[in-house]
Parts: C-alpha cells; structure tokens; sequence
C-alpha cells in the first residue's frame, strides 16, 4: 500500500490490547495505521481490513516515533505499549502536535504526565492516561457515583475475574499483572500514602456474577492518586485499591514469580543478557486459548459516606465473534470510544486529564452498552 494519511495512529498494535483497540476502530470504519514489532500478530487484521498499514516500530527510537505521527496524517495517537514507555510516547505526541491517550501506569509516571497540562492547554492538545478497564470505565463510575455526595469517607475499586474453563490464560500485559503482584501496593489510608505488601491485604470477596474469590491491594495502579484528588474537596480519607483473581490463575502467577520468571533485571545465557520477563512474555503470546473459554469480568466501585454507600459495577462477559480477546475487551474497547470522542470533538478540552476529570459520562455508558458492558448502580442497570 502506497502512503496514505489515517485517522488513527495505534502504538503497540501487535499486543492483546493494540489489536483489540484496531480491530473496534476498524469496525466503526475509521482508518488505522498499525504501529509495533510483531507483524505477523496482525496479519489477519491487515488482509481483511483494507483501511491499514503496518510499519514497524520499536520505542527505544524516540526519532522514528515523531517521524511516524508526522508522516501518517492522523491528529490522535492510541499507545497501548506497556505502561514504562507512556511518558516518552506523550512527549513525542506533544511535540508532534496531536492529540494522544494510553492505557495508565504507576503513579510516578502518571503525575509526569499530568504535570503535562499546561503544555497541553498552551499547544491545545488533548491527553488522557489511564483509559481502559480499571484505570479506565472505574474512573468514569467514579465521577458518576462522586456527584451524589456532599461528603466521601471511603473509596474502594479494583476488578474480580472468572472463566468456565479453568485454564490459565494469559491476563491483559503479563508484565503489568506480575507488577501488581510484587510491586508495594499504595493505599490511602486517614488521608496518608501508606505502602504495604499485596498478600498481606489478601481477603476473600464477593462480586456480582463472579462469586467469592481472593482479592488485594496492587500497585502499578494510579487510581488511588488520580481518584483521591478527585474526591479530596468532599473530604475523602481512605482510598484503596483490589485485584482479584480466581484460583487457577493466581496460582499460575505466583508460579512464574516463585521460579524467577518474573524479574526484569538482566541474566546473562550463552553469551546474551536478557530479561526473564521478556523472555516469559515472548512464550506466553504463543499460549492457545481453550476452545470453548470464556470470561467474566466485574469491574467495581464502592463509595461511602457515614449516611450512604453506592456499589457501582460494570460486567463484562466474552462477546460472540471476539472469543479471542476473551475480557480484554473492557480495556481496549473503551480506549477505542475515547479517541472516537477526541476525533469527533466530544472531548475537546484542550490540557492533561485522568479519565474522571474529562469523559463526558452518558455518552461514554451508552457506547459500553452498545459493546455488551452493562453498568449497574447497587444492583440496578443504569446504560
């Protein structure tokens, strides 16, 4: 295909989410041009959908990401590479010149990003980090559930998971799943930032259409930074976040972390350093998924106050004809509605945004319905 300008530019679009993000861009008939280092992951999107290219790109050329956006046309950027790479990724968007989301990191690097309004609002450009599932449609039930109190005590999130075959399948990024497992969890606690160790949280919850299973608090997630601010005029005290994992999974996870699987600091093999992380991730992406598996996914959202408490929840089944992308696609899709938003100038406030300070929230719920994602506030359905 000769050179052609496209409406969306989408980094990382040969891993799970990059290609869940693609593919509903695709079905909504916009034009994508595919950016990362596995092509032959794409292949099938880039023979059926005739509006797409594909050009190779690995983030360690800062050059070659600037040159790309410019060359290609497209004023939003989608970067769905792991979290480590979104500040690099956002200052090449910033001094291309378009606007850009991802997919959220820590909180260090969240606050980098967020440091980045004013650039923005001076070159009127849009960024939204943290757009996805949980950080994503959790803080969008956040802004919702938030407008019903005059004063918030506790603030809760976190995500619980199931399938009917209990094989382990690989989870969303297996390096950000591995991270939340070893990383020291920030939690807010009497207003504090408290760091404490995953498992020693560890309980046992029940979520709608999920069951009881073990959940704790995580790092790696910016929620309990970006939702504190949001709720610190209402008088907010605790803020926590939870994962919650069934048994055959968990397990799996704890296995490559125990065998050293899980780390990121170089080994030397025959002559080569590389990192065992990166080494497990290459053999996971050839992991077949059961025939027949499916998923359940419940994102969740507690809110309290002395005199009242909202449960909010969106619930996320397997959809028919993306059996592959199995749950993931509460954290691709949404991604693919808010750049639909940026490009159609529903979102247009120019400046640095967590996703509760900017996604315009009915019109985001109605798009999740239309993707099979109901939202339900304590109990009852509400998109």
């Amino acid at each position: 295909m000769g050179k052609m300008e496209f409406d969306f530019v989408v980094i990382g679009a040969t891993g799970m989410q990059g290609r869940i993000v693609v593919r509903d861009l695709l079905e909504h008939d916009y034009s994508v041009l595919l950016c990362g280092r596995d092509k032959k992951r794409v292949e099938h999107i880039l023979s059926v959908y005739k509006k797409t290219d594909f050009v190779y790109l690995d983030l360690n050329d800062k050059r070659k990401i600037h040159k790309i956006i410019r060359k290609y046309g497209s004023n939003v950027v989608i970067n769905c590479a792991e979290g480590d790479w979104n500040l690099s990724v956002l200052d090449s968007c910033i001094e291309a010149g378009v606007h850009s989301i991802d997919l959220g990191s820590d909180i260090d690097m969240t606050k980098e990003q967020l440091s980045r309004d004013k650039i923005m609002k001076e070159k009127n450009l849009i960024h939204i980090t943290g757009y996805g599932s949980v950080p994503g449609i959790g803080n969008v039930m956040l802004n919702y559930a938030a407008e019903k109190f005059e004063n918030i005590d506790d603030v809760e999130v976190g995500f619980a998971w199931d399938s009917n075959i209990k094989k382990f399948v690989v989870p969303f990024s297996i390096q950000s799943i591995i991270e939340e497992f070893v990383s020291p969890a920030p939690i807010v606690s009497e207003g504090n930032v408290v760091k404490i160790k995953p498992f020693d949280s560890l309980i046992k919850c029940y979520h709608r259409a999920i069951g009881r299973e073990n959940q704790f608090n995580v790092g790696h997630h910016p929620e309990t930074f970006t939702m504190y601010n949001y709720c610190k005029n209402k008088g907010v005290k605790n803020v926590k976040f939870y994962a919650g994992f069934p048994d055959h999974s968990y397990n799996a996870i704890n296995t490559f972390i125990e065998s050293g699987l899980g780390n990121k600091d170089e080994i030397e093999y025959k002559g080569n350093k590389i990192k065992p992380i990166e080494y497990l991730t290459e053999i996971l992406k050839d992991l077949k998924i059961p025939e027949g598996y499916k998923e359940t996914e419940n994102l969740w959202l507690t809110v309290k106050s002395k005199k009242k408490k909202i449960i909010m929840e969106c619930v996320v089944q397997t959809m028919k004809g993306w059996e592959d992308a199995t749950c993931n696609i509460d954290t691709g899709m949404p991604a693919s509605i808010i750049a639909q938003m940026i490009k159609k100038e529903i979102i247009k406030m120019p400046g640095s945004y967590a996703p509760e300070n900017i996604v315009p929230i009915i019109p985001f719920f109605k798009e999740l319905k239309k993707r099979g994602m109901l939202i339900y506030e304590n109990g009852r359905a509400i998109n």
